[in-house]
């Protein structure tokens, strides 16, 4: 019985790094912060779950919404937008006159 528990609590403890992981894939900051903190929040509500028939119900279903994570990262790699401001990750200078600000990458 034990030995069931701890099987159970190794398979949880990966499937919670797999969606992590798998949510950093997110080309979108929004939806890549949502899907951690859902991940997150997720595990911690069931966190102190002792029923083994549940326990295992809710890797199932973990294990679910890992494999619908993975398409969906693949297709928001797809459509990626511009990175926001908190994303970083653009680089050159700002040239321009008062209104018509032009972003100019540095070219050397």
């Amino acid at each position: 019985m034990a030995s069931r528990t701890q099987s159970t609590a190794t398979q949880a403890r990966s499937l919670y790094r797999s969606l992590l992981r798998e949510s950093n894939q997110f080309a979108a900051y929004n939806f890549r912060e949502y899907a951690k903190r859902r991940t997150k929040d997720a595990f911690r509500e069931h966190h102190g779950e002792s029923d083994e028939g549940k326990a295992k119900g809710l890797l199932q279903k973990g294990l679910r919404e890992l494999q619908v994570m993975k398409r969906q990262t693949v297709i928001s790699q797809f459509f990626q937008l511009d990175r926001l401001v908190v994303e970083g990750g653009k680089t050159g200078k700002q040239k321009g006159d008062r209104n018509d600000i032009m972003r100019v990458k540095d070219q050397g």
